[in-house]
């Protein structure tokens, strides 16, 4: 997700995004742990996705 889509959120939209980023993490954890993993690089543009939302929210709550 761009980080522009990410700012006209409001906070609560941005925190269940960063959830539902973090489930599907999870889930792509599980897949390479079981070997059904095809695409690694999957694992490391959620991880970022989840970086780039995390910042984006605690920007918000400071009032920038």
């Amino acid at each position: 997700m761009k980080a522009a889509e990410l700012r006209q959120k409001d906070v609560a939209g941005i925190e269940a995004e960063v959830k539902a980023l973090q489930r599907a993490h999870f889930g792509l954890r599980m897949q390479k742990a079981t070997q059904q993993l095809n695409n690694t690089t999957t694992l490391r543009s959620t991880r970022r996705d989840i970086a780039r939302a995390k910042t984006i929210l605690a920007e918000k709550r400071v009032g920038k």
